[in-house]
């Protein structure tokens, strides 16, 4: 990651952030053990990509955070661009959760976190939504239908297999798409997704 792309401030944060992960993951497995030694990469820089391709919203809304990644460094990097004025983390997994509330303690970051099974959580209307290796684009698109706003954006990270989640989930699912080449994974996209609705059933 760029230092020259984020105020001394905010990188300061990023740096609590990640000192926080490391001090946690072998205790309750936020990212995998292998990828902790490329931090900044796999997983900083990874989620900071999504935040430039995001449109300026108020509400942005982040699945499944697990570690964090990316809502967390979304809000953080919020303080220099002034958007999104809020970032909500849904973490059904308690330890986790209460590990996205300390390092939003530590660092001021303006989120909060829904600790909550996605589907039983009443609408968000994000206008922003993300998610990160949470699950087949299918399963994303009905959480989609259920939490985005009705202009508001999906942007969901895949890995080498994204061209057939398209593909089956267009037999599910009617909406508008635009993969974006990932800067960190030469294999990875982000899925750029509006206009979610269920195909019609005869």
């Amino acid at each position: 990651m760029n230092r020259e792309n984020v105020s001394r401030e905010t990188y300061g944060a990023l740096e609590t952030y990640a000192a926080l992960l490391k001090k946690w993951n072998p205790r309750i497995n936020l990212v995998a053990k292998s990828t902790v030694a490329d931090l900044w990469t796999r997983h900083m820089s990874d989620s900071l990509q999504v935040a430039d391709i995001a449109p300026k919203c108020q509400h942005w809304v982040d699945l499944g955070s697990g570690g964090g990644f990316p809502g967390l460094p979304v809000a953080l990097l919020a303080r220099d661009r002034g958007t999104p004025k809020r970032v909500t983390l849904v973490e059904s997994d308690t330890r986790k959760a209460t590990f996205l509330r300390t390092v939003i303690r530590d660092t001021n970051a303006p989120a909060d976190v829904l600790a909550e099974r996605i589907e039983s959580i009443p609408p968000l209307m994000a206008e922003v939504l993300s998610a990160r290796a949470l699950a087949p684009l299918s399963r994303l698109l009905e959480f989609a239908d259920l939490h985005l706003a009705p202009r508001g954006i999906a942007l969901f990270s895949k890995g080498v297999t994204w061209k057939d989640e398209v593909s089956r989930a267009q037999e599910q699912w009617r909406f508008d798409w635009e993969a974006i080449r990932s800067k960190t994974d030469p294999d990875a996209v982000i899925l750029k997704i509006e206009g979610v609705h269920p195909c019609q059933t005869s």
